[in-house]
């Protein structure tokens, strides 16, 4: 077995959106759950339960508050704790925030980021992590469509999602340029939602629209690599590690409409294994599931249905690095402020100290046994989950509806 790219192949990820609500209020979600007050006793906890790498962000809009002048005392103290405590982290560089004085389409907009980018990596550098890794733009697909053309994040623009998806890829070529620079040894994760679309119909004049939209999640990683519009510079060697964002939600039908998610039981749902196997054969790199999770009691059965595909795939040689539990940590919704109960800690006392979700603790400590076992070919694949009578489903009708409700579009 080729060497882990990751120290544990279970991790955690930091929500740590960034972005402008509809009131204006600007999010900061590392803040919201002071896991920037309790980073270090943050880490320490995910190490405990057998999380030894994370997702974390870097926030750009604090750190650069003038152009040029960079406040470290943001994400130095996180950098150290990550450090101290032996974890490894994935630094996300830019999870849909900016700064006030950009202009997310102006001609400037990457070279800021490059330069941002590159001053991250030397202070990394200088701190000691020798061989770190960055997602330089986290789900440009999403972000381009959410504020492009959907109108349901900022900027809430029209018609532009196209403009936005190939300013981003920009911008990500030249972070991973502005890093190289300071450190050839750094590694790349480029993450965007892995999604499947079928014909709502059986009339063959539907399916070629469906299969357009299925095919759009691949246009990002095709321009990372230079294969689609090599004017912005991607290189098969910027397409380094991928990362696939996969909910429960994640399928759908074409054209959309009050019943257009695809549950598990239907048995139009695609295997997550078989969505898997496809990225690779398309571009022959290692895969990591970045983000994946659900809210409230379902939260230990999606990680078992999950992590059932998982295994699946590995079984199949699909060179599948990790599945990052996301969030870890419960946080306040972006729109209502709501508690929203989908991570394996809860929210932090005064001393720190997190509440433990046991039902996924134990779940979790399953899997890590199960998939080690797999991996290390001292176990055989077998299957765990019978997606015929899933318990998921209402579950995947219960998050399509928080979800549309947090994305109802601008007038």
């Amino acid at each position: 077995m080729n060497p882990s790219l990751f120290q544990s192949f279970f991790m955690g990820g930091f929500e740590c959106s960034t972005h402008r609500t509809r009131s204006g209020r600007r999010l900061d979600l590392i803040d919201s759950t002071q896991h920037d007050r309790f980073a270090f006793q943050d880490y320490r906890l995910l190490m405990k339960y057998g999380l030894r790498t994370a997702r974390d962000g870097v926030r750009w809009h604090l750190m650069e508050r003038e152009p040029g002048r960079y406040d470290w005392s943001v994400a130095e103290p996180m950098f150290r704790a990550a450090q101290k405590s032996g974890l490894q982290v994935v630094w996300d560089l830019w999870h849909y925030g900016w700064p006030d004085d950009l202009d997310l389409f102006s001609p400037e907009f990457a070279p800021r980021f490059g330069a941002f980018a590159g001053a991250v990596a030397q202070k990394l550098l200088e701190l000691g992590d020798e061989t770190p890794m960055f997602s330089p733009v986290n789900e440009i697909s999403f972000f381009s469509w959410a504020a492009g053309d959907g109108r349901v994040m900022y900027p809430y623009a029209e018609g532009r999602g196209m403009e936005i998806k190939r300013q981003l890829v920009r911008a990500s070529v030249a972070a991973i340029k502005a890093i190289k620079r300071v450190n050839p040894a750094a590694r790349f994760l480029q993450v965007d939602p892995m999604i499947n679309v079928i014909s709502r119909r059986d009339d063959p004049e539907d399916a070629p629209a469906a299969e357009l939209q299925r095919l759009s999640q691949f246009e990002v990683w095709d321009m990372m690599c230079g294969r689609l519009e090599p004017e912005l510079g991607g290189k098969p060697a910027f397409l380094d590690v991928i990362g696939v964002n996969y909910y429960i939600h994640n399928q759908w039908k074409h054209p959309g409409g009050d019943d257009a998610m695809i549950v598990p039981s239907d048995p139009r749902y695609r295997h997550v294994r078989d969505m898997l196997r496809e990225i690779s054969d398309r571009y022959d790199r290692p895969i990591l599931i970045a983000e994946t999770g659900i809210e409230d009691e379902t939260r230990p059965a999606w990680l078992r249905y999950i992590s059932n595909e998982a295994a699946a795939a590995i079984a199949q040689g699909v060179p599948l690095e990790g599945i990052c539990l996301y969030p870890v940590l419960n946080h306040p919704g972006w729109e209502d402020d709501r508690h929203c109960y989908n991570g394996l800690f809860d929210y932090a006392n005064e001393e720190g100290e997190r509440e433990v979700y046991l039902p996924l603790a134990a779940e979790l400590a399953r899997q890590q046994k199960r998939i080690a076992a797999i991996r290390s070919g001292k176990a055989e694949f077998h299957e765990e989950w019978d997606a015929s009578s899933s318990q998921l489903d209402w579950a995947a009708h219960l998050m399509s509806d928080r979800t549309e409700a947090s994305r109802e579009p601008t007038a």
